[in-house]
């Protein structure tokens, strides 16, 4: 079995690597089997000298590998046919910008693997960069809160070595007592709550959080049924917000009238009642000053969320009585970080963190039968078709 490693070409450039040279070295020990090829690159966080030094080949041509690897979607024009590829397809909700993407890809027999939909049986995601986007996204949001009160000034987290350096950062920092209230208890739900763990922001029950003022900074990780109600009173369980989630409203506005800080982490469903109203934003006893929209659902379950901010322009101001971006000073402004691509700020941690991930559930399945489904589940495309389990989307790739 031959794996490679594909150069990232997609613009704006994207530094992270599904695995760092360590990584690729265990591989190798691992599985004798395996051979593994990296395709030279001038943007990737770590070097073609750093790879080369764990004895991993590095060339121009990565065509004679199996199995290739990336990040970001392939560019029409890159793809290598008859092969198997793994990368972030975006394809899987039909996202029409990417959909003579699956085409060429059905046209050229390529086997598509998303890293989307590798997930164990019980169809939960095993791999992601979630964590990470989480751990730049309470970075994002405190440093926002310094600009829009000109309280302190932190670097860019993409100027900062990685998530010790995000921590070194915002210990050196006064913070006021400030009250954080963090919605979603995933991969971006830990990743909030270990930076915040890290910077000794104290955790509270939720009745604490709403009841109880404090003279340290605090913060409360809400679980779905704490910020939304069924419409009619009923007190169920998590599997019934699953099944019925048209029966449920949001509850959330009790924690906008105490919060300074949100950081939004949720995993979000279409058919999910709205988290973050216009009128929650408008109330005249909201508290919130900056929401930090980590998952970045455009037009989705968060008002302020009008649209997906950058790495370079980070942060913009909402103005909830009109409903419109305004500047970030306005002095009815809330502030809005919304980047969609946090973990890019952090590469080295999060490609390394990927990488682990990657080998613990994904590898083992290319040399053991693929004995717990891993692959079959994951594959989207197959022989020039689409798998069963994607059938869906060929109404899609028909257009």
């Amino acid at each position: 079995m031959k794996f490679g490693i594909i150069k990232e070409r997609k613009s704006p450039p994207d530094r992270r690597v599904v695995f760092s040279p360590n990584e690729l070295a265990k591989l190798k020990q691992l599985y004798h089997d395996a051979t593994v090829e990296v395709e030279t690159s001038d943007i990737r966080i770590f070097t073609d000298l750093q790879y080369k030094s764990m004895g991993i080949t590095v060339t121009d041509n990565v065509s004679d590998c199996d199995v290739l690897f990336g990040v970001k979607e392939v560019p029409v024009e890159n793809l290598i046919p008859n092969k198997a590829y793994f990368f972030f397809s975006h394809t899987i909700k039909k996202q029409p910008y990417n959909r003579k993407l699956l085409k060429a890809i059905l046209e050229n027999n390529i086997d598509l693997y998303d890293h989307e939909t590798i997930v164990d049986a019980e169809n939960r995601r095993l791999i992601g960069f979630g964590k990470y986007a989480g751990m730049v996204g309470v970075y994002n949001g405190i440093r926002a809160f310094g600009i829009k009160f000109e309280l302190f000034k932190l670097p860019k987290a993409e100027t900062l070595a990685g998530k010790e350096a995000l921590i070194a950062h915002l210990k050196r920092i006064t913070l006021p007592s400030l009250k954080f209230v963090v919605t979603g208890t995933g991969k971006v739900g830990s990743g909030v709550k270990e930076i915040l763990d890290a910077i000794k922001v104290k955790e509270v029950t939720v009745d604490n959080y709403l009841t109880k003022k404090y003279t340290q900074s605090v913060y409360v990780q809400l679980d779905v049924l704490e910020y939304n109600k069924r419409i009619d009173g009923q007190v169920l369980d998590f599997n019934d917000f699953t099944s019925h989630p048209e029966a449920y409203v949001s509850d959330f506005e009790k924690f906008t009238k105490v919060s300074d800080i949100y950081y939004a982490g949720h995993f979000y469903d279409n058919a999910a009642p709205m988290i973050l109203t216009q009128e929650m934003l408008n109330a005249s006893d909201c508290k919130l000053r900056v929401v930090a929209d980590i998952s970045c659902d455009v037009n989705g379950p968060i008002a302020c969320t009008l649209r997906s901010s950058t790495i370079e322009e980070p942060i913009y101001g909402y103005f909830p009585l009109e409903n419109k971006e305004v500047d970030v000073f306005h002095p009815a402004a809330i502030v809005v970080m919304a980047v969609d691509n946090l973990p890019c700020e952090i590469p080295k941690d999060a490609s390394e963190g990927f990488g682990e991930q990657f080998m613990e559930h994904v590898i083992p399945a290319f040399f053991n039968g693929d004995k717990d489904g891993i692959l079959q589940r994951a594959k989207i495309t197959e022989k020039g078709k689409l798998t069963p389990r994607f059938a869906y989307l060929q109404e899609y790739v028909n257009g």
